[in-house]
Order: C-alpha cells, then structure tokens, then sequence
C-alpha cells in the first residue's frame, strides 16, 4: 500500500486528479482542517477542484516520509502555492493517516497547524482570529461553498 500513497501524492503534483481519486475507495472519508469531513463523491471532488484551480499556477506539492505498516499508511507532505484571495505565499506542512479496503483508501485524515495556515494566507487576520473554533468554522463554510460551486458545473 505504499506505492498507493507515494502514487497518490505524485498524482497530486502533476495535478492528475484523475489518477489520485483512482486510488479512493467509493466509501471514502476524507477530513482536514479546511474542508472538515467529506464523503464519497465529495471527497473526490475536493481533490478536482483543487488540482483544477491551480492548473498553470506557481503550485508545487512533495511527498515524504512515506510508510505502511500492515493496516495503517502514513505520510508528510507540503504543498506551495500563493493564496489567491491575499496574493500571499504560503507553505503548508501536512500529516496524513490512511486506512485501506480492497487495495483502495478508504480513509484520508490530513493535519496541519490551522494557526500557521492562517497567518501565512491571511497575515494579520490570520495571527488574530486564525486559532479560533469560528475562524475554522467559517473556513469550512467557505470551502463547502467553493465545493457546491465546482460541482454545479
């Protein structure tokens, strides 16, 4: 299962969405800190979207620390991109989790410092209402919108 990871995360570099959703399971749970928890559909949707907006854009996104130990995957990987609402860079350190059915992910847990995210891609907004329980929940709002919308067409 390994190979599916360093797979998926080489996938996600070249922006193949395709290919990443390839290794999710149709039952798929997704979670993060920005998205919260997805589901099925959604959760292979969140992946499109995303490699689709930064087609083109100074996006860059490496893989390490990959590992399987016989039920559980585990990987660190960091993405690079500017912000597009701020124009500022930012770099995100992410933590993943993965449990396997059938050869497939069925699980995808990522963790990040929400804090450090928010101070990156929103500066003094970030510093100050970044570590918030409602700053998250509007984070996840706005990403649920952004999703219904990449969906809808």
């Amino acid at each position: 299962m390994k190979d599916v990871i360093e797979d998926f995360y080489q996938a996600f570099a070249a922006l193949d969405a395709e290919r990443m959703v390839a290794h999710y399971h149709d039952d798929i749970t997704f979670e993060d800190p920005a998205f919260g928890e997805l589901h099925g559909e959604k959760a292979k949707n969140m992946w499109r979207m995303l490699c689709h907006s930064q087609k083109g854009k100074d996006f860059r996104v490496s893989a390490s620390d990959i590992a399987f130990d016989g039920e559980m995957g585990i990987a660190r990987w960091e993405a690079h991109y500017t912000f597009t609402q701020t124009g500022r860079r930012v770099h995100n350190i992410i933590h993943a989790t993965f449990r396997f059915q059938g050869g497939k992910i069925i699980d995808h847990r990522d963790r990040f410092d929400s804090w450090r995210w928010a101070r990156q891609a929103l500066g003094l907004k970030g510093l100050l209402i970044g570590w918030t329980p409602f700053f998250r929940k509007g984070l996840q709002a706005q990403t649920a919108r952004l999703l219904a919308k990449f969906e809808a067409k």
